[in-house]
């Protein structure tokens, strides 16, 4: 099963280190990881992408709750939450699949952010089945790079950080 697990934590060198190799110790895979500072720059928000069955999560709460740094951990998977995700794809664009490439960056509310003789790049954000998706049709038009961020995710409604502590 797919975790999408939020940890707070104190804006401090290693603190990265010591949460991925928590993951790597024990044999937990991480899929996706985001970190970014938050409103107060003393913390970071990690957002990270895992599976397992119910009793691997619990354990990677109970030991990322053990870390020194660590505020807080939500664990989105029973949660509402909104998630997003930002890709980036350079895709062939030569005169006869320009076009194409173009309806399919509208189809998508993605923007063209470079263009050179022989090739778009497309920004898009969304869900990850989104951003799966307009792969996938762009797929047979030729893809020269992609890279994505993971998603990141926010609770829904007004509930936040401060006042869940």
């Amino acid at each position: 099963m797919r975790h999408t697990i939020s940890v707070l934590v104190e804006n401090e060198f290693g603190v990265l280190a010591r949460v991925a190799g928590l993951f790597s110790g024990r044999g937990f895979n991480i899929e996706s990881l985001s970190v970014a500072p938050t409103l107060d720059p003393s913390l970071s928000r990690m957002t990270i992408v895992t599976t397992g069955d119910d009793r691997i999560l619990e354990q990677i709460n109970k030991q990322l709750n053990k870390l020194i740094d660590t505020v807080k951990v939500i664990d989105f998977t029973s949660e509402d939450y909104v998630e997003r995700e930002l890709a980036m794809i350079k895709v062939n664009a030569d005169e006869s699949v320009r076009a194409e490439v173009l309806r399919i960056a509208d189809i998508f509310r993605s923007k063209v952010v470079d263009v050179t003789p022989r090739s778009y790049t497309l920004e898009v954000t969304g869900a990850p089945t989104k951003i799966d998706a307009i792969i996938e049709l762009l797929r047979p038009i030729g893809i020269k790079e992609l890279v994505r961020t993971g998603p990141v995710v926010l609770g829904r409604g007004p509930k936040g950080w401060r006042q869940a502590e």
